[in-house]
């Protein structure tokens, strides 16, 4: 790490100079972020999946004098290319004047002399020790840029002290660390705020052994893999837990439900007995996912800390404690010590139960310092809805015994006929079928009742799509929820629209439904989805009539 910050130095990186890191999960990338650290310099991670166009608008909003990159990265056995991505950027990029690769893949890319350097020439002839700057406690740490599916994406700001007091802190209670003998593992990407709080700063300032993976959770092992990928097994995160004793698991709840699709039998052939703690970050947790969780992962016997927060926030605002927290399913459970977390209603008053907006009534330590070159839209986004308050649009319920639940998006609670009704309830009765594996519903315009729902549902490995199920899972939620929640129609799809932190876009699911052409595509996955969800819902739109 220090060869290389002196490798920084050497390319005239200052302090405050803003670093570009479009990088795989690799441990160049964490040596990258703490090298800018050590000098001052203040690093902004582009999550590698990311388009070129992408990178042009986070790298000219930082003003990245800096790049560092690899030749590509591995994703289901294959190289996913990164510096062709970021060279068709560069012409775009007039601060970039120097390109850091590292050679991951030996995939074959174009240097161009004076401006492209290889990672292992300039860190072997680097001076082995960098003498640490001695900085502020609010020195801006990294910019970490938003997923932008509605706008152009916000450069969220963080400072050093706070920042890695409550990442620190939080990582160590919430997963109930014991540094000394734990295998910790955060499955995240450290190209998003989860990396960088619970792969690098916390679990680093904790002492942990951490486990750092390159890949997707249907890659096996080389020895594994048959000709057809369709044939290879999906079991590398429990193969990966009982090889190496992990203890704590930190994933999203995208991934379990995607687990819960492919059957209990991928977890059944590994022993999962290490673990003691789960996690679950990202979204609000279905309580069905939550269940399969705990009985095929957790063995009835670990407890889960499904934790709330946000890029903005820096680290875990809501959360269970393990040992001590009594936990409900898909429940969230309540504020850590010292965070203010309090429901308003529309007139901005305090609710003690029932549903409104999720705020944050006084300082903590992680809080973002801003949106970069950005003040009046800081203003705008998170203080004008409730002065005085901090509120980034997510709605939650309180119940009778304090415990909050996440609702997602304000913007994603329908109006069906005067109801508002959350999308997570709904998409919460639909994977209680036991033939649904994951399900998105969105708020379609309706003469009659203003929106009428629609869901989206994307079935478990033993079912085939038929009229008849359809009819049965629109009817399952009439029975868990009431008739005013029934889907107007229950559309069965291969997959569905999701950014390449794995939210699913609902955004596009109402265009489609809709009929209108598609918004910004840009942060998708895997753009041919929504193609195949659009021909679906045309067929079943069809089938009805």
């Amino acid at each position: 790490m220090q060869r290389f910050a002196n490798v920084l130095l050497g390319l005239g990186v200052q302090r405050d100079d803003r670093i570009c890191l479009y990088m795989p999960m690799i441990p160049e990338a964490v040596i990258a972020m703490l090298a800018c650290t050590r000098i001052g310099a203040i690093h902004t991670l582009v999550f590698g999946g990311f388009s070129p166009d992408s990178l042009v608008d986070r790298i000219n909003d930082a003003g990245a004098v800096v790049a560092i990159t690899a030749d590509a990265g591995y994703r289901r056995g294959q190289p996913s290319q990164l510096k062709n991505n970021l060279d068709q950027a560069l012409p775009s990029c007039p601060t970039l004047r120097s390109v850091v690769v590292v050679d991951r893949c030996g995939t074959e890319v174009e240097m161009t002399s004076g401006r492209d350097h290889w990672w292992d020439e300039l860190v072997s002839e680097a001076n082995p020790i960098c003498p640490p700057a001695h900085l502020d406690s609010e020195q801006i740490l990294y910019i970490l840029y938003t997923s932008g599916t509605t706008a152009k994406p916000k450069g969220i700001v963080h400072t050093t002290g706070g920042y890695l007091t409550q990442a620190a802190w939080t990582h160590r209670q919430v997963f109930d660390l014991k540094a000394e003998t734990d295998v910790y593992w955060c499955a995240a990407d450290v190209g998003w705020v989860t990396g960088h709080s619970y792969i690098v700063y916390g679990p680093l300032a904790n002492g942990a052994t951490s486990v750092m993976y390159e890949g997707t959770p249907d890659t096996p092992r080389l020895a594994e893999r048959s000709e057809d990928p369709a044939l290879w097994p999906k079991d590398r995160f429990w193969d990966i837990i009982e090889r190496y004793k992990v203890t704590q698991l930190y994933t999203a709840p995208t991934a379990i439900r995607t687990f819960m699709k492919w059957g209990e039998q991928e977890p059944a052939r590994h022993d999962l007995s290490s673990l003691r703690v789960l996690g679950s970050v990202g979204e609000p947790i279905n309580p069905e996912a939550w269940m399969w969780y705990h009985r095929n992962i957790g063995s009835e016997r670990c407890p889960i800390v499904d934790t709330w927060w946000q890029t903005e926030t820096g680290a875990h605002m809501i959360t269970p404690l393990p040992g001590i927290t009594a936990t409900k399913p898909g429940s969230a459970c309540a504020a850590l010590p010292g965070i203010g977390v309090e429901l308003v209603d529309d007139a901005g008053e305090v609710l003690s139960v029932g549903g409104g907006y999720l705020t944050i009534s006084q300082p903590w330590p992680a809080m973002l310092r801003g949106i970069w070159n950005a003040p009046e839209r800081y203003e705008e986004t998170y203080w004008s809805r409730f002065p005085g308050r901090y509120f980034a649009g997510d709605g939650a319920k309180i119940d009778e015994q304090g415990y909050l639940w996440l609702l997602g998006r304000v913007d994603d609670v329908m109006n069906i006929s005067g109801h508002r009704i959350s999308t997570t309830e709904v998409e919460s009765a639909l994977v209680d079928h036991p033939a649904v594996a994951e399900a998105a519903v969105v708020g379609a315009s309706d003469p009659t009742t203003g929106q009428a729902i629609v869901g989206y549902v994307i079935l478990r490995a033993s079912f085939e799509p038929s009229d008849e199920l359809r009819e049965q899972i629109r009817r399952h939620v009439d029975t868990k929820l009431g008739a005013i929640a029934r889907p107007r129609a229950v559309i069965i799809v291969p997959d569905l629209p999701k950014t390449r932190s794995g939210k699913i876009m609902r955004r596009l699911l109402r265009d489609v439904v809709e009929g209108r052409v598609l918004g910004d595509t840009t942060t998708l996955a895997d753009a041919s989805v929504v193609d195949a969800i659009r021909q679906r819902a045309e067929a079943d739109s069809s089938d009805e009539d």
